[in-house]
């Protein structure tokens, strides 16, 4: 038997990020802003990282929106809240006011930060990662996004992709995003709730 993800279980996962997108859409359209800004959270394998590419592809407005995934600033398997402090210090909040942010990718093979990217307030945004939603993101963002998600499903699809380089600290950010959820509550700060089986 295989331990590969079944078709029908990966249709059944692209047709719920599918109904995500075409919500989010929607919500985007109403906020009337040229540079809405856009969180997506969740736990580890939820689809954020799907979810986030499939938004960029059918973007509504005109022009281009930018992508900042947070597992490119995280500081380590350890780092989740500090990847989600940094994104607010250095995208989130200078974006709200109008100023270019500046954040450095993590390079995880050799564990500091690498080169530097620009965030462009006059362009619309997209953050995802765990973690993303707090209460004080919350208010910088204007369409708030939660997928939840089975543990099961969500440890085959992170561990599928992400293979051995994975799974010894699978408990260790899991307790990280337990967390998260414990303190933050993001489900109850989403603007959109998505299940993902």
């Amino acid at each position: 038997m295989s331990s590969a993800p079944s078709r029908s279980s990966q249709d059944a996962v692209g047709n719920s990020l599918g109904i995500a997108v075409d919500r989010i859409i929607a919500a985007i359209e109403q906020v009337a802003a040229s540079n809405p800004v856009v969180l997506i959270d969740g736990r580890s394998g939820a689809g954020k990282t799907s979810l986030a590419r499939a938004l960029v592809a059918r973007w509504p407005l005109r022009g281009r929106v930018q992508l900042v995934a947070l597992d490119s600033i995280y500081p380590g398997w350890d780092g989740l809240d500090d990847g989600v402090e940094l994104a607010r210090e250095l995208i989130l909040t200078p974006h709200a006011k109008g100023f270019v942010g500046v954040w450095q990718r993590w390079d995880w093979t050799v564990g500091e930060p690498a080169e530097a990217h620009a965030v462009d307030p006059s362009l619309p945004l997209i953050v995802e990662g765990s973690g993303a939603l707090t209460p004080t993101t919350a208010r910088l963002a204007d369409v708030r996004v939660w997928l939840e998600s089975p543990t099961a499903s969500r440890k085959e699809r992170a561990l599928a992709r992400d293979g051995e380089t994975y799974r010894p600290h699978w408990d260790r950010w899991a307790r990280q995003e337990q967390r998260h959820v414990t303190r933050d509550d993001p489900m109850s700060l989403a603007s959109l709730v998505f299940p993902v089986p």
